[in-house]
């Protein structure tokens, strides 16, 4: 078999009881992700639960409790070879109370499987894991019409739930859409067609993941270098070491860049990877750089594309998802990390509230746990920021509780989502 010419990540999302842990487990089973000794721990694993002698969702449901409760919990990391691409499958719990773990999930994914049970079609939770994997800029949804054999293979039921998809997901101009009927349990158009569902034509469901997109790069539309100072180190002779993750576009030896917040503008003279010396970096890549005017930068400082740099504020409008069980109200002060850089920032007012059923932005005054919602935040101190869809890196931010230390929400900079409507 030739090397897989390509990496996908995928978040596997839906409610509670869909079927998506026995989905994914059916997927990496199809395709030999699962070694021999593991099949026979997930059999010895499920005995106790009278679920017969394989349960597949135990395939990424890895803690013990998750396993006595049948429920996924935290994100479970799976990983696959197929002959195109590798893939790694995040499967996001679906319980409500888990929404910031789903959110995890689909933050770094290029695809979404988005698991619905044919029996009871969308509900809300699944509609909100649906606007988080659109907020977050996922290039492709796969929809997953599951249980497809308890309703008989019905082609007038599968219609009826796609319609509904459509209707929701069409109206969020955002991401392909492909919608496949399945079924986890016995393996119906998971990675072979199925003669059950002779009314249906489109691909499998694991074709429709691995084909292309006509979107731009996972990190963002925008082609432009971001490297936010993490690491400050002096080296021999006076140089200053400037350590970071670079996002955006490459960096190279020469290449004229934009410091953050002063304005000026400087040369990127030496630069190292984490194999060593190099005339240029790629993007996700750790990298280390020395300036030109051998300056000193701060941690939280940037070094950015000399045309398209970032903005500088201290004033965002974002779009929140509310993690935390304490309400969100106005005038809370709250640490916002955004990159490397964490100030303090305050809540000035809350802009509308995301009716995740019909995408209408309603009047409101506080946040509720695993409410999405729009709102404006006045930080002590200056940003450089992109917006989302044009840097996931430095678009976005998270709030965290000073007392406690807990991350509350996570925010995504720049405007509403297309498709959503005003109250």
């Amino acid at each position: 078999m030739p090397a897989p010419s390509g990496l996908l990540r995928i978040a596997a999302i839906g409610a509670v009881d869909d079927g998506k842990s026995t989905l994914v487990g059916r997927l990496l089973h199809s395709i030999g992700g699962l070694p021999d000794d593991e099949l026979r721990a997930i059999s010895r694993a499920g005995n106790h639960r009278d679920s017969g002698p394989m349960d597949l969702a135990l395939a990424t449901d890895g803690l013990r409790a998750e396993r006595e409760r049948g429920i996924t919990i935290d994100v479970a990391y799976r990983y696959g070879i197929t002959p195109s691409h590798r893939l790694i499958i995040a499967d996001c719990p679906g319980h409500f109370e888990y929404t910031r773990n789903m959110a995890t999930g689909a933050s770094t994914a290029d695809v979404a499987l988005v698991v619905v049970d044919a029996t009871i079609g969308l509900r809300e939770q699944t509609l909100r894991h649906l606007c988080l994997a659109v907020l977050f800029g996922v290039a492709k949804v796969v929809v997953a019409v599951n249980k497809m054999d308890l309703v008989a293979f019905s082609e007038a039921r599968f219609n009826e739930v796609r319609s509904e998809i459509e209707m929701h997901v069409g109206t969020a101009e955002g991401p392909e859409l492909d919608i496949v009927p399945v079924s986890a349990l016995e393996g119906d158009n998971v990675t072979e067609g199925s003669g059950r569902t002779p009314w249906y034509s489109g691909p499998t469901m694991l074709r429709a993941i691995e084909a292309p997109t006509g979107s731009g790069s996972r990190g963002g539309r925008l082609a432009a270098a971001r490297l936010p100072v993490q690491w400050v180190e002096e080296r021999p002779g006076g140089e200053w070491a400037l350590s970071g993750m670079l996002s955006g576009a490459e960096l190279a030896v020469g290449q004229a860049v934009r410091l953050a917040p002063s304005g000026d503008e400087d040369e990127v003279s030496w630069l190292e990877t984490p194999q060593g010396a190099a005339d240029s970096a790629g993007v996700s890549l750790s990298v280390t750089v020395g300036l030109a005017s051998r300056r000193r930068l701060q941690r939280g400082d940037m070094i950015a594309d000399l045309l398209q740099p970032p903005r500088i504020t201290s004033v965002l409008d974002a779009t929140l998802s509310w993690f935390s069980a304490t309400e969100l109200h106005l005038g809370e002060r709250y640490l916002l990390k955004h990159t490397t850089r964490i100030v303090t920032a305050e809540v000035a007012t809350i802009l509308g509230v995301l009716d995740v059923r019909t995408l209408r932005l309603e009047e409101g005054s506080k946040l509720r746990e695993n409410d999405i919602g729009r709102v404006s935040l006045t930080a002590d101190s200056w940003l450089a920021v992109d917006d989302y869809l044009d840097n996931r890196r430095t678009g976005s931010l998270v709030l965290i509780e000073p007392r406690s230390g807990a991350t509350v929400a996570a925010g995504l900079i720049g405007p509403p989502q297309r498709g959503w409507k005003a109250d």
